[in-house]
């Protein structure tokens, strides 16, 4: 499958525009800067991977406008402050900064673009990494799973899974975090099934994560949010596995609203809970997430209205609750490292823990 994030052959940048599906694959060409700003605010493209890459994009495109010093902070600020929880759009716009500071104006543009472009491929080659990282984790679950399946001689019982949100591919350039090893099992012939959390209220697990597990084929079922809990207790979720937004050095993670949640439930009924990221949604230089990580508060009407397909196949938004009732709408939550398993990145497997990351990255130490 191609990237999704791409230059046509006419020069322009192009992604999918998530707030399409699940019912039209719709390409959204970014020009400007202010293509690449509303893309991300919108949500047109979501996935701290794929937001940070295309800010980087949309920097270098700030450039060719205007290449001056002035213009290069203000562009830089402009996109940070589209989307304030996810550490990668900022670590993205930092490196293109950096690459093209020392610069002539002339030549800065160029060098941006080519920065966005390395910042894409590295995030393929990592995602890959991730996928093979995890992959051996859940293949060893998998196979002792088969082992007692033997024993109680049963059929082999797939591996079932509970996603939050949607780390698959068209969150990052490719492959995607949590989804990436995924695909691999499948791949395989591992049974594995995934339980789709719907992540309201934006639908991510809906709309997005369901239409990219049915577009590989992977099994799957759509389950409300508040039905984690439940299926856990009942040992219906072998488990848990999410990507995140940010990581602090001493692994707590910020991801999707509800996250948290759903960690508590695992740690309840002893469901392991694993979280896919690659190095660039650390963020070493916070220890505390709850007190320090920005929680990005989005518009009162995605909680009070949802959009979906009518019978009648048309796209309608219906407003939910009573015409005065208030609404507060935070993006995302904190889950404390105490209780995420472990963490999978492109460099394997660590304890959510300083020591257990730096072990990963004695660079940062």
């Amino acid at each position: 499958m191609s990237r999704t994030l791409w230059t046509g052959d006419d020069g322009v940048l192009r992604t999918i525009d998530q707030t399409a599906l699940p019912f039209e694959r719709r390409e959204l060409a970014l020009r400007t800067v202010d293509d690449c700003d509303r893309a991300i605010r919108e949500m047109q493209v979501r996935g701290a991977p794929l937001i940070g890459a295309v800010g980087a994009y949309g920097l270098a495109l700030a450039l060719r406008v205007d290449a001056s010093d002035g213009a290069l902070r203000r562009a830089a600020e402009r996109l940070a402050a589209a989307r304030p929880t996810a550490v990668n759009l900022r670590w993205a716009l930092d490196r293109v900064r950096e690459r093209v500071a020392a610069a002539e104006p002339g030549l800065r543009a160029a060098l941006a673009w080519d920065e966005a472009g390395r910042i894409c491929d590295e995030d393929v080659a990592c995602n890959a990494s991730i996928g093979e990282q995890g992959a051996r984790l859940l293949r060893a679950l998998a196979e002792q799973r088969s082992v007692l399946a033997g024993v109680a001689g049963a059929d082999a019982l797939a591996l079932n899974l509970l996603t939050h949100c949607n780390a698959g591919r068209i969150a990052t350039v490719d492959h995607g975090t949590a989804l990436a090893p995924i695909y691999l099992l499948h791949a395989e012939g591992v049974p594995v099934h995934v339980w789709v959390d719907e992540t309201r209220p934006r639908n991510q697990g809906a709309s997005l994560t369901a239409w990219e597990l049915g577009q590989h084929g992977v099994p799957h079922t759509l389950i409300a949010d508040n039905a984690g809990g439940h299926l856990m207790q009942h040992g219906l979720v072998d488990l848990v596995i999410t990507g995140s937004d940010r990581v602090t050095r001493n692994g707590d993670v910020a991801n999707k609203i509800g996250t948290y949640l759903k960690a508590l439930a695992a740690r309840d009924n002893q469901v392991p809970m694993y979280v896919a990221l690659p190095s660039s949604t650390f963020d070493f230089a916070l220890r505390d997430g709850v007190a320090n990580i920005p929680i990005e508060e989005r518009d009162a009407a995605e909680v009070r209205c949802m959009s979906g397909k009518t019978a009648g196949g048309t796209l309608e938004s219906v407003q939910i609750c009573p015409d005065d009732t208030p609404a507060r709408n935070w993006g995302f939550d904190v889950t404390p490292a105490r209780l995420v398993t472990k963490l999978i990145c492109e460099r394997g497997l660590c304890d959510a823990s300083e020591a257990g990351i730096l072990a990963l990255f004695p660079e940062q130490r």
